[in-house]
C-alpha cells in the first residue's frame, strides 16, 4: 500500500481553549480538487478551532483509503462510492456521513490519434486502482460505447492523476480519466476529450466523507465536530477565493493560474454542495453498477450506506444558513491574462411560468446560466420562454461549446438569450 504524507504547516483559523489538542488522522484518497474540503480544513486551521491535531494523509486508491479506515488507522476518509459501498456489501461496517462531491467531474482523455470509441480497440487503459472511482468511470464510459474491459480494452492500474497523465503524455497507454487542472493542460498538449462524464444530471458519489459505524456509536462528539470543521472549510472555500486558490496550487502542485481558476470556479464554486449531504440517487447507481458482480447490491437501499445525522445537526439548527448568510459566495470570473479578477454575481433563473412576464424581453441582454442537475434544454426554455419547443434558440446561442442538444452537464455555463433578438 503507497501511503504519501504531506508534512505542512496549518495556518491557525482558531486556538482551541482547554486540554491539549486531539491526535487524530484523516486520509484522503485523490489528487484533484475533490478533496479540498480537508485540505482548506487543514490548511486554515478549522481541526485546530475545535480541539484536533489532525494527521491529513494521502492514500492512493480508494480501496487502499477503505483498509486504513477499516484497521482503525484512520478515524475518517474522502473517498470515493464505489470502493466504501462495496466495502460495506462485503460485511464492514463503512458508511458516508457527508457528499463532499456528488457528480463526476471526469474527463475521458486519450491519445490524439483517437477521434472515435471504436479506434480505442486494442488499446490500454489506465485507472488508479481497480474499484476506484476511475475504474468505475472508465468501464462505465466503455459500456455506453460497447466495448468490454479484458476483451476489446485492456485496464492497467498506474496510480494517481499525474502518473496516469504522465503515462498518457508519453504514449505508455492511450487513455484515462483526468479532472481539472489536468484536463487543461492534457488539451494544450493536443490530448483529446473522448467524453465528459459531468453528463446531463448525473449523480454520482464521487467523493464522499467516510466512516465506521462503530466510531459513530463510540465517538459521536468527535465526528461531530469534524463535520462542522468541514461545513466551515467549505464555506472558507467558496469566500476566499486568493486563499483557496493557493491551496489548491498546493496539492494540486501547479502554478498555472489559468487551470487553477477554472479548477476553483467550476468545481468548487459550483458542485462543491454548501450543505454537503450524500446523494442517494447516485448511491443507487453505483449499486446497479455494482450489482453486476455483486449480487447483494441487487437488494441494498442507498440508506443503508449512509447516517445523515451530523450534516443534518449542522442543517437543521441553522449553523450552515448562518455562515453563507454573515458571508454570502459569490461566483467569480477571471481572465488568467489580467492580473485583476472581475467579479460578476451569476442571474438567477426566473421561476418556471408560462406567463409573459417571465419572458425576457427584446432589450434583455443574454443571462449566463450554470447548469445543475436534471437540467434539459427543454426545461430551460419552458423556464426562461415559456415553452419548451423553443429548446433550439438556447442551442444554437451555445453551438461552439454544445456538441449536440442532449450533451449538457452539471455545472456547464449557457448563455441564454432574449426570446426577440434586438432588430428583429
Amino acid at each position: 500500500m503507497l501511503v504519501i504524507l504531506f508534512p505542512v504547516t496549518a495556518e491557525t483559523a482558531g486556538k482551541p481553549v482547554g486540554p491539549p489538542l486531539e491526535k487524530v488522522t484523516i486520509v484522503y484518497a485523490g489528487t484533484s480538487s475533490n478533496q479540498a474540503p480537508g485540505w482548506v480544513a487543514y490548511e486554515a486551521g478549522f481541526f485546530r478551532k475545535y480541539g484536533l491535531d489532525v494527521q491529513l494523509i494521502h492514500v492512493v486508491g480508494g480501496p487502499n483509503a477503505v483498509q486504513v479506515l477499516l484497521s482503525g488507522d484512520a478515524v475518517v476518509a474522502q473517498v470515493s462510492g464505489p470502493p466504501a459501498l462495496q466495502s460495506n456489501l462485503h460485511g464492514s461496517d463503512i458508511v458516508f456521513i457527508a457528499g463532499i462531491l456528488n457528480t463526476m467531474a471526469y474527463q475521458f482523455l486519450v491519445d490524439k490519434n483517437i477521434q472515435r470509441p471504436d479506434q480505442l480497440k486494442d488499446k490500454t487503459l489506465a485507472v488508479s486502482q481497480f474499484g476506484s472511482s476511475s475504474d468505475f468511470a472508465t468501464r462505465y464510459a466503455l459500456d455506453k460505447y460497447g466495448l468490454v474491459p479484458g476483451k476489446d480494452v485492456s485496464i492497467v492500474e498506474i496510480g494517481s492523476q499525474p502518473d496516469r497523465f504522465a503515462a498518457l503524455q508519453a504514449g505508455r497507454i492511450q487513455g484515462t480519466m483526468l479532472e481539472m487542472p489536468l484536463t487543461l493542460k492534457a488539451k494544450k498538449m493536443g490530448l483529446r476529450v473522448l467524453a465528459d462524464l459531468q453528463m446531463l444530471g448525473l449523480e454520482y458519489q464521487a467523493t464522499g466523507l467516510a466512516t465506521t459505524q462503530a466510531l459513530i456509536k463510540s465517538r459521536p462528539e468527535l465526528l461531530r465536530i469534524i463535520m462542522k470543521a468541514y461545513v466551515e472549510a467549505i464555506h472558507y472555500y467558496k469566500t476566499h477565493r486568493d486563499k483557496a486558490l493557493a491551496i489548491l496550487q498546493k496539492y494540486l502542485r501547479t502554478d498555472d493560474r489559468e487551470a487553477l481558476v477554472k479548477t476553483y470556479e467550476g468545481i468548487g464554486l459550483t458542485l462543491l454542495p454548501e450543505k454537503p449531504y450524500p446523494t442517494p440517487v447516485g448511491i443507487q447507481m453505483t449499486l446497479r453498477e455494482l450489482a453486476t458482480k455483486e449480487p447483494k447490491a441487487q437488494t441494498a437501499r442507498p440508506e443503508q450506506f449512509v447516517d445523515l445525522t451530523f450534516v443534518k445537526e449542522l442543517d437543521t439548527s441553522g449553523f450552515i444558513d448562518r455562515l453563507y448568510k454573515a458571508t454570502p459566495v459569490v461566483a467569480t470570473r477571471e481572465d488568467a491574462r489580467s492580473s485583476s479578477a472581475s467579479v460578476v454575481i451569476k442571474q438567477k433563473a426566473p421561476p418556471a411560468k408560462k406567463s409573459a412576464s417571465t419572458v425576457p424581453g427584446a432589450s434583455d441582454p443574454p443571462k449566463e446560466y450554470t447548469v445543475k442537475a436534471g437540467d434539459t434544454l427543454r426545461d430551460l426554455a419552458l423556464r426562461f420562454y415559456g415553452s419548451s419547443n423553443k429548446w433550439a434558440k438556447i442551442y444554437q446561442a451555445n453551438a461552439k461549446t454544445l456538441e449536440n442538444p442532449n450533451y449538457i452537464y452539471i455545472g456547464q455555463q449557457l448563455l441564454i438569450p432574449a426570446e426577440v433578438e434586438p432588430g428583429t
